[in-house]
């Protein structure tokens, strides 16, 4: 290798990791400035730079369902306005239609111009706490059409040569309902003026012409890898299958998810041809969603090393059906799109385990969410949440490792942060009365799925309302085990009302009216195992009773190890005899 070889392969790698540092330093500054929890809390947001064609060069997904919504967007606006582009714009776009995947993630753009040549984007996507349409908070499942539950951004400029639009800009904020939103944005817009600033340091420093080579470079390491990584797994055709449950029209509807993943050599095939058709309601997917959705998912069975950039798209190809409810037809309702991530990742896990089963987990806790807004009496101003805690259930199990406790839903995999207590009572009037691990959640295992958690939260805020949105409800949506792993505990919540009544609300359910007082209890269900329950070592269930995360029948019954009540000591002949021939350790 020639010492110039050698020389731009390092500089390629440094200016990776440049470039990832720029990403994160623009999610930083978001978390310090913005107002919402739901993305200074939770970080339910994606950073992310392009080139000129709107190619990734990189991006942190502090939550992964937003793995490819911003290249779409990129490539969108590019060809929306044509040379209309210049240094100063700020454009704004949320549309579904036109490349977004959710209408609540609004999207800021920011072009980075180098001597009047637009060279790359700094872009930001966030969730906001309200977007317009018929029902605050942005979940609307009465919705049949997309003007029913937000309003529509095509793209749209804000700033036009570093001057403020003040007529489009408040024709936008006019028809949101909380400030909040405003200033949530205006945080997104210094995000991305962060990484202008950072990306003009790294022109300074290498030069244009040496930047642009050394991008192409990292495109093409980066497809490298990833073909090396889809070599490995055995060529051939895998077949999965999955459920949506409920479209919040039909009682006991339920949608199928067809998948056929194809790897041949070092290319890798997921076609969704045979899948159900969109639903009338809220309940469907539009094309980013569900290609975010499969990104995430192939990204969790290869190197977690490799970049995220345009090279890693190069490998991968993907055919969603138009018409499908993954990839619904304008104007359907969309909103719960990301959430159908759950279903989806389920059919390629299942697919997959044929192929590379030391890769892939078992089933994860599908979506069941509560957002609630109203006043809070203590400010007499309005609040919004998504009660992101109570929400969190258990990871699959992998080979060799038990899932992870309470981390949330696979689109979100560790990404949305558990709400800090405190911070959750002062932004809203409403108080945790009981967080913990939920009992006998983990789905039983050589290695157990991730535990659940139990919430109970009394309401205290006035004219409060709420939306739940899920599909985790019904006993088949219970995280799947895998190679003898069992399913994870299935998903609950009730509210009992101070006149002592008690409501369960359906997966999919609009609550008009919740009294200050109210109780919400929520389980969110843990997730599935992977392996024999009979070969887990003994002593770690024993572990477990110890701890109050199993009970005593459940460890006999699943795992066959029987534990005094009194000294939570092993009966060892009992569980020899329970056991047989499998190892008691």
């Amino acid at each position: 290798m020639s010492i110039k070889a050698h020389t731009d392969k390092v500089l390629t790698s440094i200016l990776q990791c440049r470039l990832k540092a720029i990403t994160e330093e623009m999610g930083y500054t978001l978390m310090r400035t913005s107002r919402s929890p739901i993305l200074n809390e939770a970080r339910d947001f994606v950073t992310g730079l392009y080139d000129a064609r709107g190619r990734m060069m990189e991006q942190a997904e502090y939550i992964p369902v937003l793995a490819f919504a911003l290249q779409p967007v990129c490539k969108k606006i590019i060809e929306y306005f044509g040379d209309d582009i210049h240094p100063g714009d700020v454009i704004l776009h949320n549309d579904v239609f036109t490349g977004g995947n959710q209408n609540a993630d609004v999207a800021v753009f920011k072009p980075i111009f180098h001597n009047n040549e637009l060279f790359a984007w700094a872009a930001v996507k966030g969730h906001q706490a309200d977007i317009g349409g018929a029902v605050a908070g942005g979940y609307n499942p009465d919705a049949r059409e997309i003007w029913q539950e937000a309003l529509r951004i095509t793209p749209v400029k804000v700033f036009v040569k570093g001057k403020l639009r003040r007529d489009v800009w408040d024709l936008i904020f006019a028809n949101i309902r909380y400030p909040i939103v405003a200033e949530d944005i205006k945080a997104q817009i210094g995000a991305c003026s962060v990484g202008e600033r950072l990306v003009h340091s790294q022109l300074e420093r290498y030069g244009v012409d040496s930047l642009r080579g050394q991008i192409a470079l990292l495109f093409d390491s980066t497809e490298k890898m990833v073909r090396s990584e889809i070599g490995r797994i055995p060529d051939g055709q895998y077949q999965g299958d999955s459920w949506m449950y409920y479209d919040g029209i039909h009682e006991g509807s339920r949608f199928r998810i067809k998948l056929t993943v194809t790897v041949k050599n070092d290319e890798i095939y997921f076609d969704y041809t045979g899948t159900d058709g969109q639903t009338a309601g809220f309940a469907n997917a539009p094309l980013g969603a569900s290609m975010s959705a499969v990104i995430l998912t192939f990204l969790m069975l290869i190197d977690p090393n490799i970049p995220h950039n345009d090279g890693l798209l190069r490998p991968l190809h993907v055919h969603i059906p138009e018409g499908t409810f993954l990839n619904a037809k304008f104007p359907a309702a969309t909103t719960f799109g990301n959430s159908i991530t759950g279903p989806n990742a389920d059919a390629i896990l299942k697919a997959l385990s044929k192929a590379i089963p030391a890769k892939v987990s078992a089933g994860w806790n599908r979506m069941l969410a509560l957002a609630v807004s109203g006043i809070d009496p203590r400010r007499n101003r309005p609040y919004v949440d998504i009660l992101f805690n109570a929400l969190k259930g258990g990871s699959g199990a992998v080979q060799g490792c038990d899932g992870y406790d309470h981390i949330g839903l696979i689109n979100c995999a560790g990404g949305i942060l558990a709400q800090d207590p405190e911070m959750f009572e002062s932004q809203t009037p409403n108080f945790i009365v009981k967080h913990e691990y939920a009992l006998d959640s983990a789905g039983a295992g050589r290695w157990r799925g991730g535990l659940g958690v139990e919430t109970i939260i009394k309401f205290g805020g006035e004219k409060s309302k709420g939306v739940v949105f899920g599909d985790g409800v019904d006993n088949e949506t219970r995280a799947f085990g895998l190679f003898g792993g069992k399913v994870g505990s299935i998903n609950e919540m009730e509210f009992r009302l101070p006149d002592g009544s008690c409501h369960k609300p359906k997966s999919k359910e609009i609550l008009s009216d919740i009294p200050k007082g109210t109780i919400m209890r929520q389980v969110a269900g843990g997730g599935g195992g992977y392996g024999e329950a009979y070969l887990r070592p003994a002593g770690k269930v024993v572990k477990e009773v110890k701890n109050g995360t199993l009970s005593l029948k459940r460890a006999k019954e699943d795992y066959g190890i029987i534990v005094n009540p009194e000294t939570f000591e092993m009966n060892r002949p009992e569980t020899e005899r329970l056991r047989g021939s499998k190892s008691v350790k």
